[in-house]
């Protein structure tokens, strides 16, 4: 293929690797696809392990959506039309940069147990790490990559493994060149609305504003976005995150004087904010914002919009942004592995598991409240000083915002060692920013650039 002028050659390969228990008998099948450049040295050679999230997601977004050579050719904020679709060669790919290996986790895609293993000896927080790290040390063994620089990239809760499993092979000495963390999912306190955590509510309101100016819900469109957003942050911080933590002693005056502003920024009334305290969560927003047309705004990507099939219905779990490219990633994945992969197999290809998402086991007993995989990331920085980590962030991403991206960043500490290695990127697009073109080319410029650093 080409990629920026150049051509590529490449060998694909889909196969299983087996997970083995402390009999050496298979335990486990890991499915993966994975790309690597010809006419090259593997050993000076970078390599990316990539995988999404949900959890119970394949692999198959960033495969076919953002880093493979191969690209599903589907509309941006719009529902894919029916079959046949297109897929086609992929411009924005990094294969020129890294090889690539892109990694179903157990439950999804081809990869089971095996044996007397059970699905929940690898659905967990801790369970699933340890079974992903097993399989790239096991596949840096047979692929003979064990010198080779090392990067892990991570969609969504792919970002909550990624960032884990750095600090989970770096205690075997197994240590990661680069971190790509894309629409990250790292301190859940961040994005989970639960009663007593307002954390959320502060981080969600630029994510509600853009969305307001997008669909033309404020007073004015703003001439510049971004110092539009960086007031909307400012207020966030030092004026309602504040007024958030007062609870019942805010004065009824000053409460009044916060929905106004907050009904002026997020194209919702003023009877909104004060009927629910000030707080507003996001399956609410979704279907407020929008209510007199009849349609809810996208959780993943608050641009696209849709219907509810029922009235009770919540939003989150009729995402547009969701179900609009879902077919046709489907369709495509089963029809590339067997068309131009020649893998032949008659199984159930698992694009996204919800059993596995509703059966995974998310609390450590010895561990109270969020999962904070940003601990896990720290840790890792501190173990090896040369990790170098990209965050990259959709503004219309109302799944894992990006000021809950930034509010991560800014809290990993403050040690010159820790910040000189991050990098954030920031697109008009939402969690799957790939599927805007603009975005996907930017995407790819960071990217390049990252790699490149993080050589250096």
């Amino acid at each position: 293929m080409t990629i920026a002028g150049e051509t590529i050659p490449y060998r694909a390969t889909a196969g299983t690797l087996f997970l083995r228990g402390d009999d050496d008998e298979p335990r486990a099948e890991i499915f993966y696809v994975a790309y690597e450049r010809e006419g090259v040295d593997p050993a000076e050679r970078p390599i990316t392990f990539a995988f999404n999230g949900g959890p119970g997601s394949s692999a198959v977004w960033l495969q076919l959506g953002a880093l493979g050579p191969r690209r599903a050719d589907v509309p941006d904020a719009a529902p894919s039309p029916p079959p046949p679709h297109r897929l086609i060669d992929n411009a924005e790919s990094i294969l020129d940069v890294t090889d690539l290996v892109f990694v179903d986790p157990v439950g999804t895609g081809y990869s089971r147990p095996l044996g007397e293993a059970k699905n929940e000896e690898f659905h967990g927080v801790k369970e699933d790490v340890a079974s992903v790290g097993e399989m790239v040390r096991r596949y840096l063994s047979r692929h003979a990559r064990w010198n080779s620089p090392r990067f892990l990239a991570g969609e969504s809760y792919g970002t909550t493994r990624a960032a884990s499993l750095a600090a989970h092979l770096s205690r075997e000495g197994l240590m990661i060149n680069g971190l790509v963390l894309i629409s990250p999912a790292l301190m859940f306190q961040t994005i989970v609305f639960e009663t007593g955590n307002d954390l959320p509510y502060a981080l969600y309101l630029p994510s509600y504003a853009v969305t307001a100016a997008h669909h033309g819900r404020l007073a004015e469109r703003p001439s510049d976005l971004g110092a539009f957003l960086r007031e909307v942050e400012t207020f966030a911080l030092e004026v309602y995150a504040p007024a958030l933590l007062a609870g019942a002693s805010l004065p009824d005056a000053r409460r009044r004087e916060l929905a106004k502003q907050l009904a002026a920024w997020t194209g919702l009334g003023e009877e909104i904010w004060l009927r629910y305290d000030l707080r507003v969560d996001l399956s609410r927003y979704c279907r407020e914002l929008l209510r007199d047309e009849g349609r809810i705004v996208g959780r993943l990507d608050a641009r696209f919009t849709g219907i509810l099939a029922h009235a009770d219905d919540d939003p989150g779990e009729s995402d547009p942004a969701l179900h609009y490219p879902y077919g046709a990633y489907a369709a495509l994945i089963n029809d590339y592995l067997r068309r131009e992969l020649r893998y032949e197999e008659e199984r159930r290809y698992e694009v996204l598991s919800f059993s596995v998402n509703e059966g995974w086991k998310w609390h450590d007993e010895k561990r109270f409240g969020f999962i904070n995989a940003a601990a896990d990331l720290r840790r890792a920085m501190v173990h090896n000083p040369h990790l170098r980590v990209f965050f990259g962030s959709g503004l219309y991403d109302m799944a894992t915002p990006y000021f809950a991206s930034m509010h991560t960043a800014r809290h990993l500490g403050r040690e010159p060692q820790i910040q000189d290695n991050l990098r954030e990127a920031f697109y008009e697009s939402g969690h799957m920013m790939y599927l805007h073109e603009p975005s996907r080319k930017k995407l790819r410029a960071d990217l390049v650039a990252f790699y490149a650093a993080s050589r250096s």
